[in-house]
């Protein structure tokens, strides 16, 4: 199971190989991998949430990393684009598994889009492990995962890991180190 290729850890320590576009199918505006795609689809249709939630980011190639890295330091300084922002090679929008998603609204910050704890939002994220999908950065975890508390960043695990690490309230690097 530790070579499931959607366990794969990507972080300031782990960088990544990013996947190549041609191998990504687009859902909701963004391109992910075919199964996270056909699972997000497939849970925004559950709840019927395609018209009030958005996808705000899915696969992102190294330059397009690099570009918003370099903005979020011109515009927000190193200390916030380091809380908030993956170095490129060193983000999990490079594996096609990441995606970020906001409440639709007419201007949405997407690099801290709003995903709230209730409405529709609570109720994707609490659906959103029978889709395998988990949210990645949780507030009480930053000791572990040394990123920023992101509640619109959902990682896509499958749905057997997903539903294991929502049960046992464990961060994708908790999970690797109990397998």
């Amino acid at each position: 199971m530790i070579n499931d290729k959607y366990l794969i850890l990507v972080n300031w320590e782990n960088p990544c190989r990013p996947v190549k576009r041609d191998a990504l199918i687009p859902v909701s505006g963004v391109l992910l991998e075919s199964e996270a795609a056909e699972n997000l689809k497939n849970l925004l249709i559950s709840i019927n949430a395609a018209e009030k939630i958005t996808a705000v980011s899915g696969w992102r190639s190294v330059t397009e990393q690099r570009r918003i890295w370099d903005d979020s330091v011109k515009e927000n300084g190193m200390d916030f684009t380091r809380k908030y922002v993956a170095a490129p090679r060193h983000s999990e929008h490079h594996t096609g598994l990441a995606v970020d998603l906001a409440l639709k609204k007419d201007r949405i910050d997407f690099i801290c889009p709003d995903f709230p704890y209730e409405g529709i939002c609570q109720e994707f994220r609490q659906n959103a492990p029978m889709y395998g999908f988990v949210e990645r950065y949780p507030e009480n975890k930053r000791h572990i995962t040394k990123i920023f508390h992101e509640p619109w960043h959902f990682r896509y695990v499958g749905r057997k890991h997903a539903l294991i690490m929502t049960t046992e309230n464990l961060t994708l690097e908790e999970y690797l180190n109990a397998l």
